[in-house]
């Protein structure tokens, strides 16, 4: 749970607004995650798919299994919080969700750096999507991990 600062609310409004915050950034990646979805699930009715080798059809699958664990995990505070109304656990509701929100954000990131990768495969060549990959990798650790490592408070 996060330290307390100077706002004047008591720990039941401090949970609620978490939580609110919390859903906030939930719908937030789900839009993302529903369109990026829902291209993965539409490219094997394509001509292209039949073109893919089979490290390309290897990563598209691995893509659409990474896809719906990150759907599912955007789903579980959801259903946490469904399951659990009215039993005064909000805090744990709160802590679990923060805990799996960090997980949908790694798993979209995942996500998008395979499809970047696959694409830029797919258009250009392995070479060049493998570089791209690792290079969205670098950028997605600095964004995801040390940015944020680098304004906690000492």
């Amino acid at each position: 749970m996060a330290p307390a600062d100077d706002r004047d609310e008591t720990p039941d409004e401090r949970l609620d607004r978490n939580w609110g915050e919390l859903l906030q950034e939930l719908r937030i990646t789900q839009t993302g995650l529903q369109l990026l979805s829902g291209f993965l699930l539409t490219l094997p009715f394509t001509q292209v798919f039949d073109g893919l080798d089979d490290a390309q059809q290897g990563l598209y699958l691995a893509l659409v299994l990474v896809a719906s664990l990150a759907v599912g995990l955007n789903l579980a505070p959801v259903m946490l919080h469904r399951r659990v109304f009215g039993d005064h656990v909000k805090e744990r509701v709160v802590e679990a969700g923060h805990l799996v929100s960090q997980a949908v954000i790694v798993a979209i990131a995942l996500l998008m750096t395979g499809t970047a990768t696959l694409i830029f495969s797919v258009v250009l060549s392995w070479t060049v999507g493998l570089v791209v990959g690792v290079a969205l990798l670098v950028v997605m650790g600095v964004l995801l991990l040390v940015v944020p490592r680098r304004l906690e408070p000492h």
